[in-house]
């Protein structure tokens, strides 16, 4: 927790003050002002009914046991109710619910219902006084916490301590705390975790304290449910800048500092582009590589994967995505998760903004043209109805509208849109709804109507040039989808064309090239022979590379055409990540090949107690497991 400098200078995080709000939260849940109209109607993945009675802030306090890989203790909700009558509901999944008292101590009616599906968990229904105004449920979580991913030493990167994490998006946050668990719902709060000795605990949170073996927490803007998170392990610090500070084992601490150095360059860019940083503190965890996620834009502190630190900055655009999530996600958050994309589509443009202002316009273009390569070949494969920003998802998992649509397709509008009525308008566009909508969670309609009113009325003729019905509600990519080019990929391609045509690897110009580049070449190197493969690997080192993003597309490449030297390095590299955007494709490649539904089970059966279960039930199904068969 403590970086040292020869001039003495010391970071704790334990004596930052908490800031003070930087608005006044009128329009919030917290108040006690009408349900906004998003929450008359239910949400089809929570049995809450917040239209009835809804939390407005809760009080966890937790201990940890890393032995039986639980949590138990107590969650109290503060009530808005305006329906004196009605129940509190919430939703639980895997909790065993021990008690239910009101704020006087005297024991409250409760039923939990049977299991709903596998995805839906069972609501919790709990009968209120006339005056109740906070309800106290005592509870344990299970060892098999979808949200809880407890380690072994020797899954972490130093491999001295244990460690746990939470990852509560899109609706597991209910598996480790009863709440009413719909993006629609947001709520202030505060918590008390106490941990095992010699370990830290961080939460997303604006304010930190440790005393002892406890950790105290403070969270003053309402935030949905999925946003708050918990991670515990042998954790360090290092000072980025006043506001931004980069988390990590001891072993990794260095070097994940060294890579984010430009974190704060990054804040005030975004600030520069589209209004306050509104959340206090801006700090960055590396968690264990078994991480499902590039990141998680937990408020305050983003969860990131280790599997960006290349060495060169390359990958930083994962951090950026993550930091853009502040304005497009945490501040304005969609309000079902068929709205999703008003997060990630709104983050990606905002991403790509950041990475030209920081890092220029030829990265920018890069990180660009190469989600849109991804999100055209997609497109392929997804259904209709899946192609569509505004994706009907009822009776459906949320994670199933988690796709490249919501991210690159939305962020493609929005490039339209300032391909159209201009950069300068856009950004004042975007900064107006960013401020106006500040701590709430919203819908599509609410939006078009937002964007109708302050960009298209504006100028009719402009507006016709953008058809908003088919992108927000048609299937595939429209035409007028804006796809740049970029100069660096042209002379990529010329390389590609080169070998292709009998070029010897070692005599390409690769001098200078960047990782968005090489995964450029990769992508362009078509049934490649057994022999053209040991060539480039010769040539270039792939097998061997430290890079993630290239060795995996390297690996999947390598599988497909049978290039059995890099066999040891997929089974390793399968063995120790658990980032489900790698995960999918290689045993895809796998699948592929010949023998491969076997050597894929093989491999799946020992790697999957390390794979978190978000990406457990993402490969159970590509590869027809079933557990404890």
């Amino acid at each position: 927790m403590v970086r040292k400098e020869p001039c003495g200078y010391k970071f704790c995080m334990r004596t930052l003050p908490l800031l003070a709000p930087c608005l006044l939260l009128v329009a919030c849940q917290g108040t006690n002002a009408s349900p906004a109209p998003w929450l008359q109607t239910p949400d089809p993945h929570s049995f809450a009914r917040p239209a009835q009675v809804r939390s407005k802030h809760l009080t966890l306090n937790l201990t940890l046991d890393f032995e039986a890989k639980v949590a138990t203790g107590s969650v109290t909700h503060e009530l808005i109710r305006d329906d004196k009558t009605a129940p509190f509901v919430v939703d639980t999944n895997e909790l065993s619910i021990l008690g239910v008292t009101d704020e006087a101590g005297q024991d409250l009616a409760w039923d939990l219902a049977e299991d709903q599906g596998e995805w839906r968990g069972r609501p919790l229904t709990i009968e209120l006084g006339e005056k109740t105004e906070k309800v106290l449920i005592q509870y344990a979580t299970s060892p098999v916490s979808e949200a809880m991913q407890w380690l072994a030493p020797e899954q972490t990167h130093d491999k001295e301590k244990p460690f746990l994490f939470t990852q509560g998006q899109a609706i597991l946050t209910r598996s480790w705390i009863p709440l009413q668990d719909s993006p629609a719902i947001r709520v202030t709060w505060d918590a008390r975790i106490k941990a095992p000795e010699g370990m830290s605990t961080v939460m997303s949170a604006q304010w930190r304290k440790r005393r002892g073996t406890s950790t105290r927490f403070k969270m003053t803007r309402p935030v949905p449910s999925y946003l708050i998170a918990l991670a515990c392990g042998r954790l360090t610090a290092l000072p980025i800048s006043g506001r931004c500070a980069v988390w990590a084992e001891p072993g990794m601490i260095q070097r994940a500092a060294t890579e984010l150095d430009d974190l704060e360059r990054m804040v005030q860019a975004c600030e520069e582009l589209f209004g306050p940083y509104r959340w206090g503190r801006y700090d960055v965890l590396f968690l264990p590589p078994s991480f499902p996620f590039g990141g998680m834009e937990n408020p305050c502190m983003t969860f990131a994967t280790p599997t960006i630190l290349a060495g060169d900055k390359s990958l930083v655009a994962l951090i950026a995505h993550e930091l853009a999530h502040s304005w497009s996600g945490n501040l304005v958050t969609n309000a079902t998760w068929r709205d999703f994309w008003l997060n990630e589509g709104f983050t990606v443009y905002l991403e790509q903004r950041i990475m030209e202002h920081v890092y220029g316009v030829d990265r920018a273009v890069m990180e660009i043209a190469l989600g849109m390569q991804g999100l055209q070949q997609e497109l392929k494969e997804l259904p209709e109805a899946d192609q569509v920003l505004h994706i009907d998802l009822t009776d459906r998992n949320p994670d199933d509208g988690m796709t490249a649509v919501a991210y690159d397709k939305g962020a493609a509008f929005l490039r339209r849109l300032e391909q159209v009525f201009g950069r300068e308008r856009m950004d004042k566009f975007l900064r107006e709804w960013f401020d106006e909508h500040a701590f709430q969670s919203l819908t599509t309609d609410t939006f078009l109507a937002f964007l109708d009113e302050r960009l298209l009325s504006t100028d009719e003729k402009l507006a016709a040039k953008v058809n908003v019905s088919n992108w927000v509600k048609g299937y595939g990519l429209p035409d007028d989808a804006p796809i740049p080019t970029s100069e660096r990929f042209h002379a990529v391609d010329a390389a590609v064309a080169s070998f292709v045509a009998n070029t010897p690897a070692n005599e390409i110009d690769t001098v200078d090239w960047v990782t968005q580049q090489w995964l450029r070449f990769l992508s362009g190197i078509k049934s490649p022979t057994p022999e053209q493969l040991a060539e480039l690997d010769e040539a270039f080192a792939f097998t061997r590379s430290g890079n993630s993003e290239i060795l995996s597309a390297w690996l999947a490449i390598a599988v497909r055409n049978g290039y059995a030297k890099a066999d040891a390095r997929l089974d390793l590299f399968l063995m120790t990540v658990g980032r489900r955007k790698f995960l999918v494709p290689l045993y895809q490649a796998v699948l592929a090949s010949e023998g491969g539904k076997e050597r894929a089970q093989s491999i799946y059966k020992r790697a999957r107690m390390r794979y978190h279960a978000i990406s457990q039930r993402t490969l159970d199904e590509l590869l027809d497991y079933k557990p404890g068969a």
